[in-house]
């Protein structure tokens, strides 16, 4: 069948008649009674039953009654200690991360692994109560009987027998006997109350032991709201309670906050010590823009003689990563070497996340050369790492053979690793395959965690595959998984779909009632899907209220709205938006870059997009896949074949993979060129390369013979398509009645339509403008005015290249006079159509009467 889609000759000649028996029918008209009824409109995306889906699974389950003994688990002297939750506090309220791929830092090995924590507090993990005088236990008993909503009451009637007990000792009782979010109420009870009426004393080891309760739960959005509100910089705490205050800032984005507690600390003669340096570290690098600032802090520690850790240099390394500071990524990784620093496992999975996030996946494989030469083991990080530098490279299924290779190698795929695979097949659409290895994934055993669901939500957001998004979240609740903020993100991300914007302030509503606080990347998301309905006046809106209510902007915040303004191709406003990132220290990233091509092309400012291009041929601009990619699509919409071409050779001389996209744009060009030779090697390509032709390579195919006249191998491609088990789309169909319309067959192309609608496929401006072309040609102006009254009757009204093309056809056809009478008859059938545009036309065809 490959060899009937481009046939081996140097020419292709037209074939203008087929004898078919619809040619020989009498001709029909263009109405209701020689045409099937159309079918129903396409249903507005669901959200609503999605969004309460979504509020079901984000409720807190019923809270216990107080007649219920908490239970208490204790695996061992340093194990986590489970606590049953109560009240909103609950761990799944607190920040997600929006990326799958954890970055090594010393925050997450040191103060959030709960075998590093203490099982108990100051080292007693027992769960005896014996250091409680006989007052503390009997106030202990009493606020165990009471529930959290009748707390705040309760403390307010015993106030003055609390002013009298040792509180300390009553929050350790409470966090000993399983209560730490009711020994949080007391607390919090105590700090409000003092702020107004001084009754209590708030000491150092109070605060020092709430700190040790919050962060051994992880409850960072927490301590960081508590501690913002009623501050902490006059206390004088110990290193590790700073450190860990300065780490809860860093969690929720609060890095100002971290910065001013790090000062604090040394300005009351306080040490920082290796951790807390590390925690530094980890908020300069998610800060961004703080390069300068690391290497400061690392020239401090060596200052005070701290020998750098694994964790030090994995967080320095992650902090480039997340910058894209490949060089310096290097030069810091060959300095330790230098210095006869050995790495480790953790320092060089750091590493390969670097190159793994711009795709590099050679410099990625000589990492690995290097790690089993130094006898280091790659672990499970290793592999996960690996799989995202050959997806990021376009190497799909290379990445997915890995998890094979995995399991030979004694290492079990887990959730990051198939999450990985899934999210790049969803992002180059290949939603079928994601769904496939989702469910070899479950097979296996690999519980899906919420950031595989939130992946595959985001995918089938971006198709409109409701159903399937219901039948996920059904999935979410049989696994007991909760969703998180980015889940709710996700939701928002729909609504930046066409039609669907009006949808955002309640879907935000909604997540705010669930107890998930808009966050940066909410903001983010927000601008974001303003940016891809076209409304860049909102999206500038929501970054101006993220700036108010105090989050500080980020390169993925300039990328939503450099994607806003891409879309309209208004590269001047993109150009000040670059500036202005450059002029905060601001390192653009290669989306940074590429959108700011999509702005080049689609305002066709080809001076601009060759400027780019030209400082990403010549290195100054890494050339990675994606902006190699994004070149190719941006001169396919200038239409420049030579910027194509050049873009294609860099691609593949770099050693990266054309995904179907780029075949796809580069069998189009030649198409529309007419140059079927370079075609045919196009579409070879593909099939070398282990792609199939898709549904839009199929109406590439279709439109090339449509140009070339050969309309009935264009139906041949199509009846191709049906064959095959695949469902032709509206373009497959325009394309094949174009084809007919273009050669005069205007039955053939109404049997088309009329196939066309039993599909259940709707007409659209463009079927119907092709069929005025083709009608206007012939002289057939009554047929013409049939399709405008049919355009009408369904609810698909005329536009101005509609009625242009119907008074170009009078002209044509020397009936200037019956031009006129048509223009000053378009109110009369179109009572919508705008008064500038009618006396553009009506000046148009005056022209030619004179």
């Amino acid at each position: 069948m490959e060899g009937t889609f481009l046939p081996n000759r140097p020419a292709l000649p037209l074939q203008l008649t087929k004898p078919t028996q619809s040619t020989q029918q009498q001709r029909l008209g263009f109405n209701p009674t020689t045409l099937p009824p159309q079918p129903p409109s396409p249903q507005s995306f669901p959200i609503d039953p999605l969004v309460q889906h979504l509020i079901h699974l984000s409720s807190p389950p019923p809270t216990a009654t107080h007649k219920q003994k908490p239970i208490r688990s204790v695996k061992s002297s340093n194990t986590h200690i489970e606590f049953p939750a109560t009240r909103s506090y609950s761990k799944k309220h607190s920040p997600n991360r929006t990326h799958f791929r954890k970055p090594y830092s010393s925050s997450l090995l040191t103060l959030e692994d709960p075998k590093v924590q203490l099982a108990g507090i100051d080292g007693d993990g027992d769960g005896s109560l014996d250091f409680l005088s006989i007052e503390c236990k009997s106030m202990l008993d009493s606020i165990l009987e009471q529930t959290s909503s009748s707390l705040h009451l309760f403390f307010y009637s015993v106030k003055f027998k609390l002013i009298e007990l040792d509180l300390v000792s009553l929050l350790k009782g409470l966090d000993r006997s399983g209560n730490w979010e009711k020994a949080l109420s007391l607390f919090e009870w105590v700090l409000e109350d003092s702020r107004t009426n001084q009754s209590f004393n708030i000491d150092n080891q109070m605060i020092e032991l709430m700190v040790k309760i919050l962060g051994r739960e992880s409850q960072h959005t927490i301590m960081s709201k508590l501690f913002d509100k009623y501050g902490v910089g006059d206390y004088s705490l110990d290193v590790r309670a700073f450190t860990t205050i300065i780490h809860s800032h860093s969690c929720t984005g609060k890095y100002e906050k971290a910065i001013y507690l790090f000062d604090r600390m040394k300005a009351i003669g306080l040490s920082p010590n290796l951790v807390t340096y590390n925690v530094m570290l980890d908020v300069y690098g998610k800060m961004g823009r703080s390069w300068d600032k690391i290497l400061n802090l690392l020239t401090e520690m060596k200052t005070e003689k701290l020998e750098f850790d694994e964790f030090t240099c994995s967080t320095v390394i992650s902090a480039c990563g997340r910058e894209g500071l490949l060089e310096e990524a290097k030069t810091f990784f060959a300095s330790l070497k230098a210095q006869g620093y050995k790495p480790g496992i953790f320092t060089y999975n750091s590493l390969l996340q670097v190159f793994g996030k711009a795709g590099m996946y050679l410099e990625a494989l000589n990492i690995l050369k290097e790690m089993e030469e130094n006898n280091c083991t790659p672990d499970l990080v290793t592999y996960n790492e690996l799989v995202a530098a050959y997806v990021r490279a376009g190497f799909h299924e290379k990445g997915a053979d890995l998890i094979d290779t995995m399991a030979q190698k004694g290492l079990k795929p887990n959730a990051i690793t198939y999450t990985t695979v899934i999210d790049a097949y969803g992002k180059c659409g290949k939603e079928d395959k994601a769904l496939s290895l989702f469910n070899v994934m479950k097979k296996s055993g690999c519980v899906p965690n919420v950031c595989t669901y939130n992946a595959i939500l985001g995918m089938l957001g971006r198709k409109s595959r409701s159903q399937e998004m219901m039948e996920i979240l059904l999935d979410m609740k049989s696994n007991r998984i909760s969703p998180n903020r980015v889940t709710w993100n996700t939701m928002l991300a729909m609504c930046g779909q066409k039609g669907m914007h009006l949808y955002m302030n309640w879907v935000l509503r909604e997540m705010k009632s669930c107890g998930f606080e808009p966050d940066r990347d909410t903001f983010n998301t927000l601008i974001s899907a303003y940016g891809r309905c076209g409304l860049e006046i909102d999206a500038g809106e929501v970054y101006r209220e993220m700036i108010k209510v105090g989050f500080n902007p980020c390169i993925t915040t300039y990328n939503a709205l450099l994607n806003a303004l891409a879309r309209k191709g208004d590269w001047k406003s993109g150009e000040s938006v670059i500036l202005d990132m450059k002029s905060k220290g601001f390192k653009l990233s290669e989306t940074s870059y590429s959108l700011m091509l999509h702005c080049y092309s689609k305002g066709q400012n080809f001076k601009g997009l060759d400027a780019m291009a030209k400082e990403i041929y010549e290195g100054k601009i890494f050339p990675s896949w994606m902006l190699l990619r994004t070149l190719i699509l941006a001169n396919f919409k200038c239409r420049s074949l030579s910027g194509m071409e050049k873009a294609f050779q860099e691609l593949q001389k770099h050693g990266y993979k054309p995904d179907l996209v780029i075949f796809n744009s580069m069998l189009s060009i030649y198409a529309r060129n007419k140059i079927y030779d370079r075609a045919r090697k196009i579409l070879d390509l593909i099939h070398e390369n282990g792609l199939q032709p898709d549904l839009v390579t199929f109406n590439t195919l279709m439109d090339m013979y449509a140009r070339t006249g050969e309309c009935w191998e264009a139906e041949e491609i199509l009846k191709s398509v049906q064959n095959s088990g695949r469902k032709p789309d509206l373009v497959s169909y325009n394309t094949v009645i174009k084809a007919f319309c273009r050669q005069g067959l205007m039955d053939e192309a109404r049997r088309v339509l009329s196939e066309m609608t039993n599909n259940g496929i709707r007409p659209c401006i463009v079927t119907y403008n092709t069929f005025v072309a083709g009608f206007a040609a012939q002289g057939s102006f009554l047929e013409v005015n049939d399709v405008i009254s049919y355009m009408i009757e369904h609810d698909c009204k005329p536009n101005l290249l509609t009625y242009k093309t119907i008074v170009d056809g009078y002209c044509r056809a020397k009936k200037y006079q019956e031009a006129l009478e048509f223009v000053g008859n378009i109110r009369k059938m179109d009572s919508s159509f705008d008064e500038h545009s009618l006396q553009m036309l009506a000046s148009c065809a005056r022209t030619n009467v004179l």
